[in-house]
């Protein structure tokens, strides 16, 4: 529930300033994060398992550069695993590749923070 929660995932300190849309299956957003301040990302809620498995994908026309980011929610132990994976693929996806910033500092807020939340609930 808090994964589409785009109020919530603004407010809860994720890194993420802005999201415009509804998070559900095939669904648009636009999506602003604290890393890169004004520019935003254009993205598709391309798969929508709830509870499960959500992918968000994004990029430049013609497959040219394709973003996939992945959140997998597995039961373990009496609680949820959360996992969440980023890849870059497309031609052009060496040169833009090199040109990101390392990633895991922002997943790994991103990841505690949303523990924090789902524990307050």
């Amino acid at each position: 529930a808090i994964l589409v929660d785009a109020p919530k995932l603004v407010s809860a300190g994720l890194g993420i300033s802005r999201i415009d849309g509804r998070i559900a299956a095939g669904e648009r957003l636009k999506l602003w994060t604290e890393a890169t301040g004004t520019r935003a990302f254009a993205l598709r809620v391309s798969e929508f398992a709830p509870a499960q498995r959500m992918v968000w994908t994004g990029g430049m026309p013609f497959g040219l550069f394709t973003g996939t980011r992945r959140f997998d929610l597995t039961p373990d132990q009496g609680g949820t695993r959360f996992e969440m994976s980023e890849t870059f693929s497309g031609p052009l996806s060496g040169l833009i590749g090199r040109s990101i910033p390392d990633l895991n500092p922002s997943f790994e807020r991103f990841a505690s923070r949303l523990k924090k939340l789902a524990e307050e609930q």
